[in-house]
Parts: structure tokens; C-alpha cells; sequence
């Protein structure tokens, strides 16, 4: 995988458990995901394509 990715689509093996959010620009889409589980698919209406993380749960096994 790789590390430098800033970006994941609903699907993806989420990398690192965190806060992720839409990137639609609502800042209105967040979802708690867990390292190795899958991104759900984005909400119903949301215009975005991708989730971008906005908080690690464990910043010591933070990406980057």
C-alpha cells in the first residue's frame, strides 16, 4: 500500500483507525473506521468520491 495516499473510496481496507471525513466540502459526512476493516460506501447524496482522514485514534500508528 501506499503510505503517501491521502485519500481512500468506499471499498478500500481503511489503513490506519481514525475519523474520516467525506471530501465533498459539506464537512458534513464523518465516519469512525477501523484499521483493516473496509470504507463504507459514501451517504446518500453526498457528492463526494473519497474519505480523507481528520483524526487518528492512535496517533502512534499514524500513517506518515
Amino acid at each position: 500500500m501506499d503510505e503517501d495516499k491521502a485519500s481512500w473510496h468506499p471499498g478500500e481496507i481503511v489503513p490506519a483507525s481514525g475519523i474520516y471525513e467525506c471530501e465533498c466540502g459539506g464537512e458534513h459526512h464523518w465516519s469512525t473506521d477501523v484499521k483493516g476493516h473496509r470504507f463504507p460506501p459514501l451517504p446518500s447524496g453526498c457528492s463526494g468520491e473519497y474519505w480523507t482522514l481528520q483524526k487518528p485514534t492512535h496517533p502512534e500508528d499514524h500513517l506518515g
